[in-house]
């Protein structure tokens, strides 16, 4: 397989990640989405393309981004700086000189050797751990065939390689991408369509019949479910799922619960877009133990975190 020496957008890469997979792990997270859920806590990683941060905070207002950007865009004013987006190009030449950061980029375009450059530099933590990589974002499946190139060139190399998406995405794709793929992360958000959609802006029918699909095929699956108080932590929701679950073909009976926090608030803010943020509700301790309870008279194993 071809290396795709053009790159894509990546947001992050994460090292030393123990909640992504097992073992210690690198995460790489690619942009773009095809889910807009209430809760999402990576924001940046909804576009697929560049966007613009900044933390006021952070900002001494020296004016220097001002002076270099190109289409005059930043203007400096008492709050710190503003920029016309209708100007902005997200060039980034702001955010390279930037003494304090105050101004960053999300989004790199990155080719598989750039990234199998970082993954080899944390092998020894994986052979030591048990670990190995973990491709998440946003939703990796929307970059299939990029993606692909990584898991390969991975597996090439001894590797071990995990997915992490919602599921989303053409049956095809899906069982394309697991011919590459050592474990698949899954997300569950609910199982009520009307509720699904109206909390991430799809339905889950895909969602469902691909996970069904997936287990077939025998590939490792670790479901995840984002807990959010009010949300989907009720026992009917719970119930339904664990039912879901213990249809699937296959021996695998492992939960992880995510809880919410609203640590995304600040990012939100970063992007320019507090209005954009919604306050749910954190889960909590006595609710926790609840859904741990109904998902074990089902047989189904519970970790609370990744």
């Amino acid at each position: 397989m071809a290396f795709n020496i053009l790159g894509w957008m990546i947001f992050d890469i994460k090292r030393y990640a123990i909640n992504d997979g097992p073992g210690i792990r690198v995460v790489v997270f690619f942009k773009g989405c095809n889910q807009h859920c209430t809760w999402c806590h990576n924001p940046e990683g909804i576009s697929s393309g560049v966007e613009k941060l900044y933390t006021p905070a952070k900002c001494i207002g020296c004016g220097t981004c001002a002076d270099v950007c190109p289409e005059q865009a930043i203007t400096l004013a008492a709050g710190g700086i503003v920029t016309d987006a209708a100007l902005c190009t997200v060039c980034g030449k702001c955010a390279e000189v930037c003494p304090t950061r105050a101004i960053e980029m999300s989004g790199t375009a990155m080719s598989v050797a750039e990234i199998m450059e970082i993954i080899e530099k944390e092998r020894v933590f994986f052979d030591q751990s048990g670990g190995g990589v973990t491709f998440s974002g946003g939703e990796p499946l929307l970059h299939s065939r990029m993606l692909m190139e990584l898991l390969d060139e991975c597996g090439k190399r001894g590797i071990h390689r995990a997915v992490d998406t919602a599921g989303h995405v053409s049956t095809e794709t899906l069982l394309e991408v697991a011919r590459y793929t050592d474990l698949f992360l899954y997300d569950l958000k609910m199982m009520d369509a009307g509720l699904h959609e109206q909390w991430t802006g799809i339905g889950n029918e895909k969602i469902l019949s691909n996970l069904k699909v997936l287990a077939d095929t025998g590939t490792p699956v670790i479901i995840r479910i984002p807990l959010i108080g009010g949300v989907n932590d009720d026992e009917e929701n719970i119930r339904q799922t664990a039912a879901f679950i213990v249809s699937l073909p296959g021996d695998s009976r492992e939960v992880h619960l995510l809880p919410y926090h609203p640590i995304a608030k600040h990012k939100f803010t970063k992007l320019g877009k507090p209005d954009a943020f919604v306050l749910m509700e954190e889960p909590g301790r006595e609710s926790i133990e609840s859904v741990t309870g109904w998902f074990g008279e089902y047989g189904i194993r519970v970790r609370v975190g990744g």
